[in-house]
């Protein structure tokens, strides 16, 4: 096992990174080791978009479009690769609760493909993307990285699959596996199926903004340029420090539903009616809450983006960005959302508790 990665100037297989937190990930990256090179391999799923990737510097950036579920296509994208970020997930809870075996299918049988060709490379770091949901619903003090696995969705139970046979590889093979485990991402390039760009590009189409239940369900909310910063520094850290370890990511500070609705209303200039208190999702979890005193511990990371003025930037780029988001919620976006919503129970309208 490599003691340390020359990550600034090495080949950096990135898959799933058309996506999201992977589109963040890859532009800080890009920006911090000038010397280093991208390697990008994504199967362009719903929430997979090239334009995520569009205004980086081609001669550094490599796009394979292809599945980490096919050992020939990551054994083609892992060539000459000596670092592996997996952000290639489903990873919304209702799609899991409809289609649950394509979960299983990206999110531990994927991992164990890349695995196995990390394994016969002997690549010098593998991190694995994990989620504060494998912990499932928290509700005394914030849990740390010695807490119990209980998911509780298809969602949480596959990635907590690819999450444990990660740290198998690692106990077994020696494989020098990072699993980070992150809690409740939000910014730019967000697919709008999530809570914030949902509500946001909703409030902007003067749309309802449907709130599941109560509202009172609470998370962890950590900018992604927070996460990603985080990932940089595992990548940058001595292998000593790091390899075999999880990591929790969290910002620590927790806020519900109803309390980030009103905010984007307020942010959007838009009024309470939009809201639709509609019926409640299968097995919600209540809470998730991180304790990430380890990597603040071990290499000084904190969160740096307060949580308003985050979603205030947020809500200025969805704003700004209506080139990017309305025609993801014209095309295949429109059948999911009739599927999940339009049949769902109305409970009430307003802000009400």
């Amino acid at each position: 096992m490599a003691d340390a990665v020359r990550v600034d100037s090495a080949r950096i297989l990135a898959t799933g990174a058309a996506g999201f937190i992977g589109s963040n990930w890859v532009r800080m990256a890009l920006a911090r080791w000038p010397r280093a090179h991208v390697v990008v391999l994504d199967a362009l799923t719903y929430a997979g978009n090239r334009a995520n990737l569009a205004g980086l510097d081609e001669s550094r950036l490599s796009f394979i479009h292809g599945d980490i579920r096919e050992p020939a296509m990551v054994a083609k994208a892992m060539e000459g690769c000596d670092v592996v970020v997996n952000f290639a997930a489903e990873s919304m809870v209702d799609r899991s609760i409809d289609d649950p075996g394509s979960f299983l299918l990206t999110d531990t049988y994927g991992v164990f493909v890349l695995l196995e060709e990390a394994k016969r490379r002997g690549v010098s770091r593998f991190v694995q993307i994990s989620t504060d949901e494998v912990y499932g619903e928290v509700m005394g003090d914030p849990v740390t990285e010695e807490g119990p696995l209980l998911p509780r969705n298809p969602y949480a139970a596959s990635k907590a699959g690819g999450d444990r046979l990660a740290f198998a590889y690692s106990a077994t093979y020696n494989v020098p596996i990072i699993i980070t485990r992150c809690s409740n991402n939000y910014g730019p390039y967000q697919y709008p199926e999530k809570l914030i760009p949902l509500f946001v590009t909703n409030a902007l189409e003067d749309k309802p903004l449907p709130v599941y239940g109560s509202g009172k369900n609470r998370r962890d909310w950590i900018h992604v340029e927070d996460h990603c910063e985080a990932l940089c520094m595992l990548l940058e850290a001595p292998a000593a420090q790091v390899a075999g370890e999880t990591f929790n990511i969290g910002s620590g500070r927790e806020w519900d539903v109803l309390e980030i609705t009103s905010r984007i209303l307020e942010l959007t200039g838009k009024p309470a009616s939009l809201v639709q208190h509609v019926e409640d999702r299968p097995g919600h979890d209540r809470r998730y809450a991180l304790d990430s005193s380890k990597i603040a511990s071990a290499l000084g990371w904190r969160a740096k983006h307060a949580f308003e003025d985050g979603l205030a930037q947020t809500v200025r780029w969805y704003q700004e960005r209506r080139d990017w988001w309305e025609p993801i919620k014209a095309g295949e976006f429109r059948e999911y959302y009739e599927r999940m919503y339009g049949k769902r129970k109305v409970l009430r309208a307003g802000m009400g508790s």
